[in-house]
Protein backbone atom coordinates (compact mmCIF):
# COMPACT_ATOMS: atom_id res chain seq x y z
CA UNK A 1 0.00 0.00 0.00
CA UNK A 2 1.11 3.19 -0.73
CA UNK A 3 1.82 6.10 1.69
CA UNK A 4 0.87 9.73 1.18
CA UNK A 5 3.68 12.51 0.09
CA UNK A 6 4.33 14.83 2.67
CA UNK A 7 1.98 17.61 0.73
CA UNK A 8 -1.00 15.21 0.71
CA UNK A 9 -3.74 14.45 3.28
CA UNK A 10 -3.63 10.94 4.70
CA UNK A 11 -6.48 8.97 3.54
CA UNK A 12 -8.28 5.93 4.67
CA UNK A 13 -6.35 3.90 1.55
CA UNK A 14 -3.45 5.59 2.93
CA UNK A 15 -3.63 3.42 6.00
CA UNK A 16 -1.75 0.33 6.33
CA UNK A 17 -3.72 -2.35 7.28
CA UNK A 18 -1.59 -3.60 10.96
CA UNK A 19 -2.15 -6.29 13.20
CA UNK A 20 -4.10 -4.35 15.95
CA UNK A 21 -6.32 -1.42 13.51
CA UNK A 22 -5.71 1.42 11.53
CA UNK A 23 -2.50 3.11 11.13
CA UNK A 24 -1.06 6.09 8.84
CA UNK A 25 2.08 5.73 7.61
CA UNK A 26 3.20 9.17 6.58
CA UNK A 27 2.18 12.08 8.68
CA UNK A 28 3.88 14.99 8.41
CA UNK A 29 2.25 18.31 10.34
CA UNK A 30 5.06 20.95 9.51
CA UNK A 31 3.99 20.77 6.27
CA UNK A 32 1.31 23.49 5.76
CA UNK A 33 0.29 21.73 2.26
CA UNK A 34 -0.49 18.82 4.14
CA UNK A 35 -1.97 20.29 7.09
CA UNK A 36 -4.35 21.84 5.15
CA UNK A 37 -5.30 19.33 3.03
CA UNK A 38 -6.24 16.88 5.48
CA UNK A 39 -4.24 16.51 8.06
CA UNK A 40 -5.64 18.50 10.61
CA UNK A 41 -9.07 17.23 10.23
CA UNK A 42 -7.38 13.86 11.04
CA UNK A 43 -5.20 15.56 13.95
CA UNK A 44 -8.88 16.92 15.53
CA UNK A 45 -10.67 14.12 15.36
CA UNK A 46 -8.11 12.13 17.45
CA UNK A 47 -7.45 14.94 19.77
CA UNK A 48 -11.66 14.55 20.08
CA UNK A 49 -11.67 11.07 21.32
CA UNK A 50 -8.51 11.15 23.12
CA UNK A 51 -9.83 14.09 24.90
CA UNK A 52 -13.17 11.69 25.79
CA UNK A 53 -11.14 9.04 26.49
CA UNK A 54 -8.37 10.88 29.03
CA UNK A 55 -11.19 12.66 30.96
CA UNK A 56 -12.97 10.04 32.17
CA UNK A 57 -9.66 8.44 32.71
CA UNK A 58 -8.97 11.93 35.07
CA UNK A 59 -12.76 10.83 36.51
CA UNK A 60 -11.81 7.23 37.59
CA UNK A 61 -8.20 8.56 39.17
CA UNK A 62 -10.25 10.48 41.37
CA UNK A 63 -12.89 8.36 42.19
CA UNK A 64 -12.23 8.52 45.89
CA UNK A 65 -11.67 11.95 46.38
CA UNK A 66 -15.00 11.86 46.43
CA UNK A 67 -16.01 8.05 47.41
CA UNK A 68 -14.36 9.58 51.17
CA UNK A 69 -17.41 11.71 51.12
CA UNK A 70 -19.86 9.11 51.47
CA UNK A 71 -17.81 7.26 54.12
CA UNK A 72 -19.59 8.56 57.52
CA UNK A 73 -18.57 7.53 60.93
CA UNK A 74 -19.86 3.86 60.52
CA UNK A 75 -16.84 3.33 58.00
CA UNK A 76 -14.64 4.25 61.21
CA UNK A 77 -11.66 5.94 59.03
CA UNK A 78 -10.77 9.57 60.40
CA UNK A 79 -9.52 12.26 58.26
CA UNK A 80 -5.86 11.33 58.43
CA UNK A 81 -6.38 7.70 57.06
CA UNK A 82 -8.84 9.10 54.24
CA UNK A 83 -6.10 11.50 53.30
CA UNK A 84 -4.20 8.70 53.06
CA UNK A 85 -6.60 6.93 51.10
CA UNK A 86 -6.62 9.62 48.18
CA UNK A 87 -2.55 9.63 48.11
CA UNK A 88 -2.45 5.79 47.41
CA UNK A 89 -4.37 7.15 44.47
CA UNK A 90 -2.22 10.19 43.27
CA UNK A 91 1.21 7.51 44.06
CA UNK A 92 -0.15 4.75 41.89
CA UNK A 93 -1.29 7.55 38.97
CA UNK A 94 1.88 8.97 38.83
CA UNK A 95 4.24 5.88 38.51
CA UNK A 96 1.78 4.25 35.46
CA UNK A 97 2.53 7.36 33.83
CA UNK A 98 6.27 6.38 32.55
CA UNK A 99 5.08 3.02 31.30
CA UNK A 100 1.94 4.58 29.93
CA UNK A 101 3.80 7.30 27.89
CA UNK A 102 6.07 4.57 25.96
CA UNK A 103 2.67 2.22 25.73
CA UNK A 104 2.00 4.37 22.73
CA UNK A 105 4.96 3.76 21.05
CA UNK A 106 4.58 -0.15 21.32
CA UNK A 107 1.02 -0.45 20.64
CA UNK A 108 -0.09 2.85 18.48
CA UNK A 109 -1.89 6.23 20.18
CA UNK A 110 -4.87 4.48 19.00
CA UNK A 111 -4.56 0.88 20.29
CA UNK A 112 -3.41 2.10 23.33
CA UNK A 113 -6.38 4.35 24.11
CA UNK A 114 -8.66 1.39 23.69
CA UNK A 115 -6.73 -0.73 26.01
CA UNK A 116 -6.13 1.89 29.13
CA UNK A 117 -9.95 3.11 28.61
CA UNK A 118 -10.79 -0.56 29.34
CA UNK A 119 -8.69 -0.98 32.22
CA UNK A 120 -11.01 1.38 33.71
CA UNK A 121 -13.45 -1.29 34.37
CA UNK A 122 -11.18 -3.02 37.33
CA UNK A 123 -11.40 0.01 39.15
CA UNK A 124 -14.47 1.01 38.25
CA UNK A 125 -16.38 -2.53 39.17
CA UNK A 126 -13.91 -3.61 42.77
CA UNK A 127 -15.11 0.23 44.05
CA UNK A 128 -18.38 -1.27 42.99
CA UNK A 129 -18.12 -4.70 44.77
CA UNK A 130 -16.54 -3.70 48.31
CA UNK A 131 -17.93 0.20 48.74
CA UNK A 132 -19.83 -0.09 52.06
CA UNK A 133 -19.65 -0.12 56.17
CA UNK A 134 -17.34 -3.06 57.24
CA UNK A 135 -15.22 -3.46 54.50
CA UNK A 136 -11.47 -3.56 55.81
CA UNK A 137 -9.25 -0.40 55.39
CA UNK A 138 -6.86 -2.55 53.34
CA UNK A 139 -9.27 -3.39 51.31
CA UNK A 140 -10.04 0.17 50.44
CA UNK A 141 -6.38 1.31 49.90
CA UNK A 142 -6.35 -1.60 47.42
CA UNK A 143 -9.34 -0.35 45.74
CA UNK A 144 -7.77 3.29 45.65
CA UNK A 145 -4.24 2.10 44.37
CA UNK A 146 -5.87 0.35 41.12
CA UNK A 147 -7.43 4.04 40.60
CA UNK A 148 -4.27 5.12 39.90
CA UNK A 149 -4.00 3.49 36.48
CA UNK A 150 -6.55 6.54 35.26
CA UNK A 151 -3.91 8.89 36.11
CA UNK A 152 -2.17 6.76 33.36
CA UNK A 153 -4.25 8.01 30.42
CA UNK A 154 -2.98 11.52 30.92
CA UNK A 155 0.60 10.58 30.11
CA UNK A 156 -0.23 8.52 27.05
CA UNK A 157 -3.37 10.60 25.48
CA UNK A 158 -0.28 13.74 25.90
CA UNK A 159 1.93 11.55 23.89
CA UNK A 160 0.32 10.45 21.20
CA UNK A 161 -1.54 14.07 20.30
CA UNK A 162 1.85 15.46 20.55
CA UNK A 163 2.54 13.66 17.67
CA UNK A 164 -0.23 14.78 15.56
CA UNK A 165 0.20 18.41 15.94
CA UNK A 166 2.59 21.16 14.26
CA UNK A 167 4.90 22.89 16.71
CA UNK A 168 2.75 25.98 16.52
CA UNK A 169 -0.13 24.60 17.17
CA UNK A 170 1.12 22.57 20.27
CA UNK A 171 0.31 24.40 22.81
CA UNK A 172 -3.38 24.88 22.07
CA UNK A 173 -3.56 21.31 21.24
CA UNK A 174 -1.93 20.09 24.16
CA UNK A 175 -3.76 22.37 26.52
CA UNK A 176 -7.22 21.75 24.87
CA UNK A 177 -6.15 17.81 25.36
CA UNK A 178 -5.21 18.16 28.75
CA UNK A 179 -7.21 21.02 29.95
CA UNK A 180 -10.37 18.46 28.62
CA UNK A 181 -8.61 15.67 30.68
CA UNK A 182 -8.56 17.40 33.79
CA UNK A 183 -12.59 18.60 33.53
CA UNK A 184 -13.07 15.24 34.52
CA UNK A 185 -11.98 15.73 37.97
CA UNK A 186 -14.78 18.56 38.55
CA UNK A 187 -17.23 16.70 36.46
CA UNK A 188 -16.99 13.42 38.74
CA UNK A 189 -17.41 16.00 41.55
CA UNK A 190 -20.27 17.35 39.79
CA UNK A 191 -21.94 13.92 39.71
CA UNK A 192 -20.71 12.78 43.32
CA UNK A 193 -22.76 15.96 44.34
CA UNK A 194 -25.97 15.48 42.12
CA UNK A 195 -25.74 11.39 43.57
CA UNK A 196 -25.35 12.50 47.37
CA UNK A 197 -28.24 15.48 47.02
CA UNK A 198 -30.82 12.73 46.12
CA UNK A 199 -29.93 10.51 48.85
CA UNK A 200 -27.91 8.20 46.52
CA UNK A 201 -25.29 5.88 47.39
CA UNK A 202 -21.49 5.34 46.08
CA UNK A 203 -22.61 2.74 44.04
CA UNK A 204 -25.30 4.40 42.33
CA UNK A 205 -22.31 7.22 41.12
CA UNK A 206 -20.33 4.01 40.33
CA UNK A 207 -22.88 2.42 37.97
CA UNK A 208 -23.21 5.85 36.12
CA UNK A 209 -19.45 5.69 34.63
CA UNK A 210 -19.29 2.05 33.97
CA UNK A 211 -21.43 2.18 31.24
CA UNK A 212 -19.19 5.47 29.62
CA UNK A 213 -15.99 3.53 30.25
CA UNK A 214 -16.99 1.17 27.54
CA UNK A 215 -18.33 3.98 24.97
CA UNK A 216 -15.42 5.75 25.37
CA UNK A 217 -13.38 2.69 24.01
CA UNK A 218 -15.61 1.66 21.04
CA UNK A 219 -15.71 5.17 19.80
CA UNK A 220 -11.74 5.16 20.47
CA UNK A 221 -11.72 1.86 18.33
CA UNK A 222 -14.15 3.53 15.61
CA UNK A 223 -12.60 6.88 14.83
CA UNK A 224 -8.33 7.03 16.59
CA UNK A 225 -5.53 6.45 14.17
CA UNK A 226 -1.94 5.00 15.19
CA UNK A 227 1.00 6.81 13.70
CA UNK A 228 4.06 4.77 12.38
CA UNK A 229 6.13 7.73 12.94
CA UNK A 230 5.93 6.93 16.68
CA UNK A 231 8.04 4.24 17.00
CA UNK A 232 9.28 2.83 19.94
CA UNK A 233 12.60 4.68 20.67
CA UNK A 234 13.98 3.47 24.16
CA UNK A 235 16.74 5.84 23.13
CA UNK A 236 14.97 8.89 23.44
CA UNK A 237 13.83 7.60 26.80
CA UNK A 238 17.63 7.56 27.95
CA UNK A 239 18.77 10.71 26.49
CA UNK A 240 15.75 12.73 27.77
CA UNK A 241 16.21 11.04 31.26
CA UNK A 242 19.30 12.73 30.67
CA UNK A 243 18.75 16.16 29.43
CA UNK A 244 18.98 18.88 32.57
CA UNK A 245 15.87 20.27 31.03
CA UNK A 246 13.64 17.66 31.65
CA UNK A 247 14.20 17.50 35.23
CA UNK A 248 14.07 21.16 35.51
CA UNK A 249 10.84 21.06 33.84
CA UNK A 250 9.48 17.96 36.17
CA UNK A 251 10.01 20.83 39.21
CA UNK A 252 8.08 23.24 37.53
CA UNK A 253 4.94 21.17 36.43
CA UNK A 254 5.30 19.55 39.94
CA UNK A 255 4.47 23.21 40.98
CA UNK A 256 1.49 23.63 38.49
CA UNK A 257 -0.07 20.34 38.05
CA UNK A 258 0.76 18.92 41.04
CA UNK A 259 -0.78 21.60 42.84
CA UNK A 260 -3.86 20.94 40.88
CA UNK A 261 -4.17 17.58 41.09
CA UNK A 262 -3.45 17.67 44.85
CA UNK A 263 -6.14 20.76 45.73
CA UNK A 264 -8.62 18.45 43.30
CA UNK A 265 -7.94 15.04 45.99
CA UNK A 266 -7.79 17.35 48.98
CA UNK A 267 -10.22 20.29 48.68
CA UNK A 268 -13.08 18.60 50.05
CA UNK A 269 -11.73 16.86 52.91
CA UNK A 270 -9.84 19.95 54.06
CA UNK A 271 -13.19 21.96 53.96
CA UNK A 272 -14.86 18.81 55.75
CA UNK A 273 -12.11 18.56 58.31
CA UNK A 274 -11.05 22.11 58.95
CA UNK A 275 -14.25 24.09 58.43
CA UNK A 276 -16.72 21.59 59.81
CA UNK A 277 -18.60 21.10 56.18
CA UNK A 278 -21.31 18.30 55.64
CA UNK A 279 -20.30 16.17 52.73
CA UNK A 280 -23.14 17.64 50.57
CA UNK A 281 -21.62 21.08 51.36
CA UNK A 282 -18.22 20.29 50.38
CA UNK A 283 -19.61 18.90 47.66
CA UNK A 284 -21.07 21.69 46.50
CA UNK A 285 -17.87 24.05 46.42
CA UNK A 286 -15.28 21.35 45.87
CA UNK A 287 -16.02 21.02 41.82
CA UNK A 288 -15.57 24.79 41.38
CA UNK A 289 -11.98 25.05 41.84
CA UNK A 290 -11.19 22.19 39.39
CA UNK A 291 -13.64 23.20 36.85
CA UNK A 292 -11.91 26.30 36.45
CA UNK A 293 -8.51 24.90 36.64
CA UNK A 294 -9.74 22.77 33.38
CA UNK A 295 -10.99 24.81 31.76
CA UNK A 296 -8.51 27.61 31.95
CA UNK A 297 -5.67 25.72 30.91
CA UNK A 298 -5.96 25.77 26.97
CA UNK A 299 -6.01 29.49 27.30
CA UNK A 300 -2.33 28.94 29.21
CA UNK A 301 -1.17 27.12 26.42
CA UNK A 302 -2.70 29.69 24.38
CA UNK A 303 -0.41 32.56 25.81
CA UNK A 304 2.44 30.16 25.95
CA UNK A 305 1.87 30.18 22.08
CA UNK A 306 1.89 33.62 21.54
CA UNK A 307 4.14 35.30 24.32
CA UNK A 308 6.31 32.50 25.17
CA UNK A 309 5.64 29.64 28.05
CA UNK A 310 8.98 30.72 30.24
CA UNK A 311 7.06 34.42 30.41
CA UNK A 312 3.81 33.11 31.44
CA UNK A 313 5.06 30.47 33.66
CA UNK A 314 7.12 32.50 35.19
CA UNK A 315 4.72 35.35 36.49
CA UNK A 316 2.17 32.78 37.06
CA UNK A 317 3.89 31.64 39.59
CA UNK A 318 4.34 34.68 41.12
CA UNK A 319 0.31 34.95 41.18
CA UNK A 320 -0.14 31.36 42.97
CA UNK A 321 2.22 32.88 45.61
CA UNK A 322 0.09 35.49 46.43
CA UNK A 323 -3.08 33.53 46.16
CA UNK A 324 -1.32 30.99 48.36
CA UNK A 325 -0.55 33.73 50.98
CA UNK A 326 -4.24 34.39 50.92
CA UNK A 327 -5.15 31.12 51.85
CA UNK A 328 -2.57 31.03 54.55
CA UNK A 329 -4.15 34.25 56.02
CA UNK A 330 -7.88 33.06 55.59
CA UNK A 331 -6.66 29.73 56.89
CA UNK A 332 -5.14 31.42 59.93
CA UNK A 333 -8.64 33.56 60.46
CA UNK A 334 -10.93 30.85 60.29
CA UNK A 335 -12.53 32.79 57.49
CA UNK A 336 -14.62 29.89 55.20
CA UNK A 337 -15.41 32.98 52.40
CA UNK A 338 -11.98 34.46 51.90
CA UNK A 339 -10.48 31.05 51.88
CA UNK A 340 -12.91 29.26 49.43
CA UNK A 341 -12.31 32.58 47.42
CA UNK A 342 -8.67 32.22 47.57
CA UNK A 343 -8.37 28.52 46.95
CA UNK A 344 -10.64 28.68 43.77
CA UNK A 345 -8.25 31.80 43.18
CA UNK A 346 -5.48 29.28 43.65
CA UNK A 347 -6.99 26.46 41.33
CA UNK A 348 -7.23 28.68 37.96
CA UNK A 349 -3.88 29.47 38.14
CA UNK A 350 -2.80 26.13 38.82
CA UNK A 351 -4.61 25.51 35.28
CA UNK A 352 -3.15 28.72 33.55
CA UNK A 353 0.36 26.77 34.41
CA UNK A 354 -0.65 23.87 33.56
CA UNK A 355 -0.93 24.93 29.83
CA UNK A 356 2.11 27.06 30.06
CA UNK A 357 4.60 24.49 31.35
CA UNK A 358 3.30 21.45 29.22
CA UNK A 359 3.81 23.77 25.73
CA UNK A 360 7.63 24.77 27.40
CA UNK A 361 8.64 21.15 26.45
CA UNK A 362 8.28 20.69 22.88
CA UNK A 363 9.55 24.35 22.31
CA UNK A 364 12.35 23.77 24.50
CA UNK A 365 13.57 20.59 22.35
CA UNK A 366 12.70 22.04 19.29
CA UNK A 367 15.37 25.13 20.27
CA UNK A 368 18.00 22.22 21.03
CA UNK A 369 17.38 21.01 17.29
CA UNK A 370 18.19 24.40 15.78
CA UNK A 371 20.97 24.76 18.26
CA UNK A 372 22.91 21.69 16.93
CA UNK A 373 21.88 22.56 13.24
CA UNK A 374 19.15 20.41 11.80
CA UNK A 375 16.18 22.61 9.87
CA UNK A 376 13.29 21.33 8.46
CA UNK A 377 11.35 18.25 8.87
CA UNK A 378 14.78 16.72 10.59
CA UNK A 379 14.58 19.54 13.44
CA UNK A 380 10.53 18.59 13.92
CA UNK A 381 11.65 14.74 13.90
CA UNK A 382 14.09 15.56 16.69
CA UNK A 383 11.94 17.87 19.02
CA UNK A 384 8.65 15.28 18.56
CA UNK A 385 11.01 12.39 19.65
CA UNK A 386 13.02 14.30 22.83
CA UNK A 387 9.78 15.71 23.84
CA UNK A 388 7.20 13.03 23.76
CA UNK A 389 9.82 10.88 25.50
CA UNK A 390 10.06 13.89 28.16
CA UNK A 391 6.44 14.21 28.52
CA UNK A 392 6.06 10.66 30.63
CA UNK A 393 8.73 11.47 32.57
CA UNK A 394 7.92 15.11 33.29
CA UNK A 395 4.00 14.15 33.59
CA UNK A 396 5.16 11.33 36.25
CA UNK A 397 6.94 13.65 38.22
CA UNK A 398 4.51 16.24 38.22
CA UNK A 399 1.53 13.79 39.68
CA UNK A 400 4.18 12.97 42.73
CA UNK A 401 3.60 16.16 43.49
CA UNK A 402 -0.07 15.81 44.02
CA UNK A 403 0.85 12.78 46.56
CA UNK A 404 3.52 15.36 48.41
CA UNK A 405 0.33 17.88 48.74
CA UNK A 406 -1.73 15.46 49.96
CA UNK A 407 0.88 14.20 52.75
CA UNK A 408 1.32 17.36 53.90
CA UNK A 409 -1.96 17.64 54.31
CA UNK A 410 -2.47 14.40 56.71
CA UNK A 411 0.74 15.58 58.31
CA UNK A 412 -0.54 19.45 59.20
CA UNK A 413 -3.31 18.27 60.40
CA UNK A 414 -2.12 14.86 62.31
CA UNK A 415 0.16 18.28 64.13
CA UNK A 416 -1.61 21.16 64.11
CA UNK A 417 -5.76 20.28 63.41
CA UNK A 418 -5.40 22.88 60.68
CA UNK A 419 -3.73 22.65 56.79
CA UNK A 420 -1.98 25.99 57.33
CA UNK A 421 1.50 24.25 57.96
CA UNK A 422 1.15 22.91 54.90
CA UNK A 423 0.00 25.81 52.75
CA UNK A 424 3.40 27.69 54.36
CA UNK A 425 5.33 24.99 52.74
CA UNK A 426 3.45 25.49 49.79
CA UNK A 427 4.19 28.96 49.18
CA UNK A 428 8.31 28.29 49.77
CA UNK A 429 7.70 25.90 46.87
CA UNK A 430 6.23 28.50 44.45
CA UNK A 431 8.61 31.04 45.18
CA UNK A 432 11.62 28.31 44.61
CA UNK A 433 9.93 27.67 41.33
CA UNK A 434 9.77 31.50 40.12
CA UNK A 435 13.71 31.68 40.88
CA UNK A 436 14.18 28.49 38.69
CA UNK A 437 12.04 29.68 36.26
CA UNK A 438 13.95 33.07 35.71
CA UNK A 439 17.60 31.52 36.29
CA UNK A 440 17.09 28.93 33.65
CA UNK A 441 15.15 30.23 31.05
CA UNK A 442 14.93 34.05 31.11
CA UNK A 443 18.05 35.91 32.75
CA UNK A 444 20.31 35.15 30.28
CA UNK A 445 20.22 32.89 26.66
CA UNK A 446 22.35 30.07 27.06
CA UNK A 447 25.06 29.47 24.64
CA UNK A 448 25.71 26.19 22.50
CA UNK A 449 28.48 25.42 20.63
CA UNK A 450 26.92 23.38 17.04
CA UNK A 451 28.82 21.06 14.89
CA UNK A 452 28.52 24.00 12.11
CA UNK A 453 30.41 26.65 14.45
CA UNK A 454 32.51 24.64 16.40
CA UNK A 455 35.46 24.42 14.34
CA UNK A 456 35.57 27.80 14.09
CA UNK A 457 34.85 28.67 17.90
CA UNK A 458 32.15 30.65 17.36
CA UNK A 459 28.90 30.24 19.52
CA UNK A 460 25.38 30.28 18.95
CA UNK A 461 22.90 31.87 21.40
CA UNK A 462 19.77 29.77 22.19
CA UNK A 463 17.34 31.39 24.32
CA UNK A 464 14.50 29.78 25.55
CA UNK A 465 12.28 32.94 26.52
CA UNK A 466 9.48 31.89 23.61
CA UNK A 467 9.77 28.28 24.25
Amino acid sequence: MTAPSPSAPPSRSAQAKRAGGRWIDAWDPEDEAFWEQGGKRVAHRNLFFSILSEHIGFSIWTLWSVLVLFMGPEYGIDPAGKFFLVSMATLVGAVVRVPYTFAVAKFGGRNWTIIAASLLLIPSLAAFWVMEPGTSYTTFMVCALLTGIGGGNFASSMTNINAFFPLRKKGWALGLNAGGGNIGVPVMQLVALAVIGANGGPRVLLGIYIPLILVAAVLSALYMDNLTSVSNDTGAAKEAARDPHTWIMSLLYVGSFGSFIGYSFAFGLVLQTQFGRTPLQAASITFIGPLLGSLIRPVGGTLADRYGGARITLWNFVAMGLATSVVVLASVRESLALFTGAFIALFVLTGLGNGSTYKMIPGIFQAKALALGLTGEEAAAYGRRLSGAAMGLIGAVGALGGLAINMAFRQSFLTAGTGTGAFVAFLAFYAVCFVITWAVYLRRPQQVVTPDNAASGTKKQLGYAKV
